[in-house]
């Protein structure tokens, strides 16, 4: 039997500050008829790079793919080539069945639209009759527990009711292969428990997941295999252990980044993160007692807007060690500046990936950032007589008393 998915030397080149224009399915199959093995040169201008480089690797119906790789590793545009929401600059991708996507909150959906109308509308994407969405719509609108809502335009769901009814939709409608983004992390834990069931039961009936996560540890739970990005270039595809222990071996310690330009930045085009730095207070290593404090700059192109930061502090695996919010602040356009300093004696010896999250008005994620930065945390306190490592990701110092 022949691979549900092959992708086979794919390449996708960018210039710096271009938007990529969205194609619809009949742009890319008629490019593809009026010249399906074009190349292009290799050759790049100061202002072009790869964002894929030569890519190649297949999937088998049945199988969950991982895919992980750090920022800027060319995740996302792999999952846009494969939905064909994007053409590749070379390279060919053939696909053996009906695409489910869930990239980006908002993909596919329209805003205007009410939650009812959205759920006929991408059924119909996926070349559903609508007696078949109507079969499974009360299943849907069950799973993401919007029932509530469901006459109501999308621009006033949250971020996380967006996503819960994309998933549900992604999921119910019976595609061949189903592709699941980091946007899964936007529900809360019961929610994302409720999903990764539902793709187990997915894969269970013979159908095919690609999973992009930072959640190393929902990646080994979901996943038999896996494949490594790294600045566009395929580094490992085999085995999920193995992929994932050679992705852990090559986090390196990162405290600080910077962007020169708005054109290169990651982001969107509502926020571009502009700078991070995280600056350990009186020493060069970080341990347990290190007090840290966080810098960030964003580039905001929204005229008035409410918004609030959000940072995820997790292990190289994924497992979250906590969640902080900043206060809400009307922001102008321009740049924003914020500080946030994490306290001495919290989190314990291990390797940690910081994630920020942008959120407008309480309620919408207008960007996310993943491995925005890097650090590890040693142990330089040992207790008389015990020399192994303290369970957990937080080692908070209690106040205690005896009587």
């Amino acid at each position: 039997m022949k691979p549900i998915i092959e992708v086979s030397h794919l390449s996708k080149k960018y210039r710096l500050g271009e938007r990529q224009a969205y194609i619809t399915l009949r742009d890319s199959v008629s490019a593809l008829l009026k010249n399906p093995f074009q190349q292009f040169s290799a050759h790049l201008n100061p202002d072009e790079f790869w964002a894929l480089d030569d890519v190649s690797f297949s999937v088998n119906q049945g199988e969950v793919l991982g895919v992980v790789g750090q920022n800027g590793a060319g995740k996302s545009t792999l999952l846009k080539i494969l939905s064909q929401i994007t053409p590749p600059t070379q390279g060919q991708v053939t696909l053996r069945g009906r695409v489910g996507s869930l990239l980006e909150v908002g993909t596919g959906f329209h805003a205007e639209l009410t939650g009812r109308e959205n759920i006929y509308l991408n059924g119909a994407v996926l070349g559903m009759k609508r007696h078949e969405i109507k079969a499974k719509f009360d299943e849907i609108v069950a799973f993401a527990d919007v029932e509530r809502f469901l006459d109501t335009p999308l621009k006033h769901f949250s971020s996380g009711m967006y996503m819960r009814l994309a998933f549900a939709v992604a999921a119910h409608l019976d595609p061949e292969v189903l592709i699941v983004d980091e946007v899964l992390a936007v529900g809360d834990a019961q929610f994302q428990k409720k999903a990764l069931g539902k793709m187990s039961q997915v894969t269970s009936q013979g159908r095919t997941v690609l999973f992009v996560s930072h959640n190393l540890t929902a990646v080994r739970s979901l996943c038999q295999k896996a494949i490594l990005l790294d600045k566009g270039k395929l580094i490992q595809h085999g085995d999920v252990e193995h992929v994932l222990n050679h992705y852990n071996a090559d986090a390196k310690t990162q405290l600080e980044k910077s962007w020169d330009s708005a054109a290169t930045a990651p982001g969107n085009s509502e926020i571009k993160l502009k700078s991070a730095h995280l600056k350990p207070h009186g020493t060069d290593t970080i341990t347990v007692a290190t007090q840290l404090t966080l810098s960030l700059q964003f580039w905001n192109f929204m005229s008035k807007a409410k918004l609030n930061i959000s940072l995820v502090v997790s292990t190289v695996d994924g497992q979250v060690a906590f969640n902080s919010i900043s206060p809400t602040q009307d922001c102008s356009e321009g740049v924003i500046s914020c500080t946030c300093h994490i306290p001495s004696n919290l989190l314990n010896d291990e390797h940690y990936r910081l994630r920020i999250l942008v959120v407008h008005d309480r309620a919408h994620i207008v960007a996310s950032f993943d491995d925005v930065l890097t650090f590890e945390v040693k142990d330089t306190i040992r207790e008389a007589g015990w020399q192994g490592k303290w369970v957990g990701v937080v080692r908070p110092q209690l106040d205690w008393s005896f009587s």
